[in-house]
């Protein structure tokens, strides 16, 4: 039985996590509008993350990619703060260790771009991904910091590295 692996995003991924990604949404009941569904990002993350500061990891396991997640810097903030952005797992990939695994590569990418905080936003029905993020010592917070563009996404975290 062949491991999961987390790599960086290669130019080859590009379709395939557009498509993880939307149809974990969709799956989900997430509006297509306001949030990660109707990035333009979404459809060319390779380049998207190959920015400063940036890097998008996948999850990948006998050729099939399972789960996402990256970070970049957070926009229209005077703090040092990076967002985890897009971090997704499919359905029949949960329970298994792959967010862990993938939330941990983007925290060390952080720290590497030296990072002074980590922020992120997500749906109020995502209990499951507030208890892995709690677990990693996010923070819930009351207001929306800096700009990113998911003005549907109500709930606020943060974790200081």
């Amino acid at each position: 039985m062949e491991e999961l692996t987390i790599r960086k995003i290669q130019q080859g991924d590009n379709e395939k996590i557009a498509l993880l990604i939307r149809s974990i949404l969709l799956d989900m009941g997430v509006p297509k509008v306001g949030t990660a569904y109707e990035d333009k990002a979404l459809d060319d993350m390779y380049n998207e993350y190959a920015k400063v500061r940036s890097s998008y990891f996948v999850a990948e396991k006998s050729g099939e990619i399972l789960g996402c997640a990256g970070i970049a810097p957070l926009q229209n903030v005077e703090e040092n703060i990076c967002e985890l952005q897009k971090m997704y797992v499919a359905q029949k990939a949960r329970g298994q260790g792959v967010a862990k695994q993938l939330m941990q590569t983007c925290l060390d990418s952080a720290k590497d771009f030296e990072f002074k905080a980590c922020y992120l936003e997500t749906m109020p029905y995502m209990k499951a991904a507030h208890h892995l993020y709690e677990k990693f010592g996010f923070q819930f917070i009351e207001d929306r910091l800096g700009d990113t563009g998911h003005y549907s996404c109500p709930v606020f975290m943060i974790k200081y590295l």
